[in-house]
């Protein structure tokens, strides 16, 4: 207990001694004073309380100018190189997942994360206490940064990158690459039942959510137009499918374990579709088949055609039956924020934060 309240004291000396080392003239240009003081006291050493007011002057500035990136990038990068606390660490990378949903087109540029805690470890408290903190920070890291990577590359879409299948497939395999990464973040200890561990979580919901329903649209997309694609984009298709399936159940496996550890926003997510497995079997039925039956029945109404169109339409229902209603879900979510305004605003980094809509800028990033 004596320990603890030494590191909090020590860690209130820290912050104020680097406010005030802010607010010096500096030689680099990318330096500001009202930025940095900002992110200090957003990332603050007090593992009971994050600075709202801070991280919003953050947001603003950020949302306001884009010359603004250059010193926040500088200014967080150099203050999470620095930290050995789990406390800073974690809001640091808040703050950082923050700035990602300003939608801020040079964030959304910037590649790798301009910090790098993939081994980060706390030096203030014993491993025995830490080792989970630790684990969540690296976890969370490792999200965030391929995250970043795969929002720099969002313009593959342009040019002669192949067909648009093609194009289909490679996004669904960097969704669902995210969405493994997304499922690892997770507490591991009992002693990280605390609010700022809490908040972290809300927020990692609410970004499953996000890719989950970019991963069911895009593979809504890819099945309805499967027929018409070449066999090996077919073969690729079945296998992000059967992903698509067992990233379901994990899904549901996730939901229940954070509900149980007593995140706000898993009770506020609707039930997740599952994909029948009858269903896969049957694509598979199709692949297997369908370039067989184009080619050799092309222009014969023969009962193979008959049965393959048949089949077609079949799978195309199923297809609109079972995965719509998971965008549906978004919709209705969009429509119904009042439902979801509960676990939004009890966030301690959150004003208002439309968690389905993508087209909305947040104030901030739900913790």
């Amino acid at each position: 207990m004596v320990m603890g309240l030494w590191n909090r004291i020590t860690g209130v000396i820290k912050d104020k001694k680097s406010v005030v080392l802010a607010n010096f003239p500096g030689k680099s240009s990318y330096r500001s004073a009202v930025l940095e003081t900002a992110i200090i006291n957003a990332t603050s050493h007090d593992e009971g309380r994050i600075d709202k007011r801070s991280a919003q002057i953050v947001f603003s500035w950020i949302r306001a100018s884009p010359i603004s990136i250059r010193p926040l990038l500088w200014a967080l990068s150099t203050r999470m190189d620095k930290t050995r606390s789990w406390v800073v660490a974690i809001k640091g990378l808040m703050l950082m997942h923050g700035v990602f949903h300003c939608n801020v087109p040079a964030v959304q540029k910037m590649g790798r994360l301009p910090f790098d805690l993939s081994s980060f470890s706390d030096e203030y408290s014993g491993p025995s206490r830490t080792w989970g903190f630790n684990a969540f920070i690296r976890e969370y890291y490792a999200f965030l940064d391929q995250r970043a990577t795969i929002w720099s590359e969002k313009d593959y879409r342009k040019g002669d990158q192949g067909s648009l299948m093609s194009q289909q497939l490679t996004r669904l395999d960097k969704w669902q690459s995210l969405l493994d990464m997304l499922l690892q973040v997770r507490p591991r200890a009992q002693n990280m039942k605390l609010g700022l561990i809490l908040e972290a979580m809300d927020c990692i919901i609410i970004e499953i959510y996000d890719v989950y329903s970019r991963i069911c649209t895009e593979i809504t997309n890819v099945l309805l137009s499967v027929y018409s694609a070449e066999k090996s984009e077919a073969a690729s298709a079945l296998k992000i499918l059967q992903k698509a399936t067992v990233q379901g159940e994990q899904l549901s496996s996730f939901l229940e374990f954070c509900k149980e550890f007593g995140v706000l926003n898993a009770s506020e997510i609707p039930m997740i579709s599952q994909i029948p497995e009858e269903e896969v079997e049957e694509l598979k039925r199709i692949i297997n088949g369908a370039s067989h039956m184009i080619t050799v029945c092309k222009g014969h109404e023969d009962p193979a055609v008959v049965e393959y169109k048949e089949v077609k339409e079949r799978f195309k229902t199923v297809i609109t039956e079972e995965w719509v209603v998971f965008d549906e879900n978004t919709k209705i979510n969009e429509e119904n924020n009042d439902k979801i305004s509960s676990a939004q605003e009890s966030a301690a980094l959150i004003d208002h934060v439309p968690a389905y809509n993508h087209r909305e800028i947040p104030d901030f990033i739900c913790f």
